[in-house]
């Protein structure tokens, strides 16, 4: 029997312990011989990353507490961990950064020397040689970061290559005479402008080398075939497409399989691939155009679908002949599947929804017309098989905003929007203008314009959303993290769309972060605002903190106590100023937490807040949930 109850009221099997249960994030897969070795996060054990394998009796961890798979070069880190065709994993540990190697069942053992300036990440394992980004912080301006191998007995790495200000993506050609790379300098980001280096290998290390694909791109990773040819990411159409060259030749590259979509994307995190050749001949590649699509792409350059569900955040994680591990977001599941030949996806690891299908909403694309062009978003509205709203009531909505900001969403409802949605509250996921996914000139939309473009395409989403009678226009609020927290402020103080805002972690001042954020970000708002000290005062227009009389609405600000990303003052420093202007708000500070929460116990209460506070703001019970003290 249907309940008939207001929205935002309806009571939902889903718990936050079970949207944390199932929000653990999956780092890295491989074929280890005739098993499957894969990274998970452990939100119950503090947000740890463990590889695990399937055993005998279950799931079994190969890294086991307190060992921790993670890397903090570039600060995001990403290739904490790789492993060897005959069972031996190496990974970087999170407290000292050191690379280790440990066998199934011993205990691990360095291969690195204690060096508390030194960083490890993006580890790869190919040709018999395990490769690593080094990353030295040695007092310099800029730290020295280099490719190195990894001696296997143990011992100081050896520099192959350096020369840049940050490099990624190593790739040995099959019989270790070459290398491939990835570099770029301040004050570009990688999805600005890189260049693709190939250089031969002399005595271990790479003299010199040669500049190969197009000029003024973000050519991303390399990939060699086998035979021989270099294969990579290029976008001299607009788009992330795939090429291929002679790398021992100086003709120009040659397109493969060019189309309207990105197989490619913001390079935050190392490791990450978003294709790989097969044995066979041809690739298995995502595409993107707003969600993701796993192909495979015959040597002639044909496409056909992999048949995976996967629609967001969609990687190859590895390639063992023609078979095929691939991570990524799907409709109820977030997990890792194993393509084969002949046979259908099989999901090997996920978070499975126990709820079924009826409990998932039915996402629905939506682009409206904005001040800047068209915008993207998809809406998830409220679904719950046991309850309905009263005849004429709209439903609440909470407008999510991706970080990065160069990033995307895919359109697929994962755990925290369907805790949202299950208890009557719709979600509007938006790709504003600057999100990846939608091709260059998309992303190039915020270039000098953050704090404009993305604030006037989150109002007009919902402002739009409002106008085709599927959302109550009072009932609206807007909710990120980082530089997604950003776009909230900025919108709360910039426009009068939004009833109330939660800002997880969230840029409050500009300035501040341009002089106290890590390094990889230094210059990151040179593009996105204008360099320092000459665009000062569009520092100080765009900044929340400087427009603090524009905040009308209640604001709930989440943060964590160790960020070094964004530190807790900014959230303070907006704390402080609603108190002062009487702004009924709240602030939660979370122990042992940095940018981007993974402890459980964490995610647990966040959630909850979450909607309590908007229950408390708009006016609906929410049954089970302990109510926000606000101030």
């Amino acid at each position: 029997m249907t309940t008939i109850a207001p929205y935002g009221s309806w009571t939902s099997p889903l718990s936050a312990a079970d949207a944390s249960a199932a929000s653990a994030r999956f780092d890295g897969a491989r074929f280890v011989g005739d098993e499957i070795w894969w990274g998970e996060s452990v939100p119950s054990e503090g947000g740890r990353t463990s590889v695990r394998r399937q055993g005998v009796g279950g799931v079994e961890d190969l890294l086991r507490a307190p060992w921790d798979a993670r890397s903090r070069v570039h600060e995001y880190g990403g290739g904490a961990w790789t492993a060897s065709a005959d069972g031996r994993l190496f990974f970087v540990e999170k407290r000292d950064q050191r690379v280790w190697s440990v066998r199934p069942g011993a205990e691990p053992v360095p291969l690195t020397p204690i060096d508390s300036a030194a960083r490890h990440g993006g580890l790869r394992w190919q040709a018999g040689t395990l490769l690593a980004i080094r990353e030295v912080h040695d007092g310099g301006a800029v730290p020295r970061r280099s490719i190195v191998t990894i001696p296997l007995d143990g011992g100081t790495p050896v520099e192959v290559v350096a020369g840049s200000d940050f490099l990624a993506q190593p790739a040995l050609s099959p019989d270790g005479s070459m290398l491939a790379w990835v570099a770029w300098d301040h004050p570009d980001m990688p999805w600005d402008r890189t260049e693709l280096r190939v250089g031969a290998l002399v005595d271990g290390r790479v003299p010199e080398w040669r500049v190969v694909g197009h000029v003024d791109t973000a050519t991303l990773q390399p990939e060699w075939t086998a035979d021989g040819e270099l294969a990579f990411i290029d976008e001299p159409s607009g788009r992330w497409n795939l090429w291929r060259t002679d790398a021992a030749a100086s003709a120009p590259p040659l397109s493969i399989a060019p189309v309207d979509a990105d197989t490619g994307g913001g390079l935050w995190v190392l490791g990450v691939r978003w294709y790989a050749p097969l044995a066979s001949g041809g690739f298995v590649a995502v595409r993107t155009n707003g969600s993701d699509e796993v192909v495979r792409l015959a040597s002639d350059g044909s496409a056909t679908s992999a048949g995976l569900p996967v629609r967001s955040r969609a990687v190859i994680e590895d390639v063992a002949g023609d078979r095929v591990l691939v991570s990524g977001a799907a409709p109820g599941v977030t997990g890792l599947w194993l393509l084969e030949p002949g046979a259908e996806p099989l999901l090997v690891r996920g978070s499975v929804s126990s709820l079924g299908p009826a409990w998932t909403p039915t996402v629905r694309e939506l682009t409206v017309a904005g001040r800047h062009g068209d915008v993207h978003a998809y809406d998830h509205p409220p679904t719950n098989p046991d309850f309905a709203a009263p005849d004429g009531e709209l439903p609440p909505y909470v407008v999510f905003v991706h970080g990065g900001p160069t990033a995307h969403v895919g359109g697929v409802a994962d755990s925290k929007i369907t805790f949202f949605t299950s208890r009557g509250i719709g979600v509007l996921d938006v790709n504003y203008g600057g999100s990846t996914g939608y091709g260059r000139a998309y992303r190039d939309r915020l270039r000098g314009q953050w704090g404009v473009v993305d604030v006037d395409d989150v109002a007009s989403a919902a402002a739009g959303l409002a106008a085709e009678g599927r959302a109550d226009a009072a009932r609206i609020a807007i909710e990120g993290g980082s530089a997604g927290g950003w776009t909230v402020l900025a919108a709360l103080v910039g426009t009068d769309v939004f009833g109330a805002g939660i800002s997880r972690y969230g840029v409050g001042d500009a300035r501040t972060l341009a002089t106290d954020t890590h390094d990889f970000e230094a210059r990151y708002l040179d593009g996105l605002i204008g360099p320092l000290p000459a665009s000062e005062a569009l520092y100080l227009e765009r900044s929340p903190l400087g427009r603090t009389e524009g905040f009308r609405v209640p604001v709930l600000l989440l943060q964590g106590a160790e960020d070094e990303v964004v530190p807790p003052s900014q959230a303070e420093a907006i704390r402080d100023a609603l108190a002062s202007r009487g702004i009924p708000h709240a602030y939660v500070l979370y122990e042992g937490e940095g940018h981007g929460f993974r402890r459980a116990e964490t995610i647990v209460h966040s959630l909850e807040s979450e909607v309590a506070f908007l229950g408390q703001v708009f006016g609906f019970e929410t049954p089970g949930l302990v109510a926000v003290a606000l101030d």
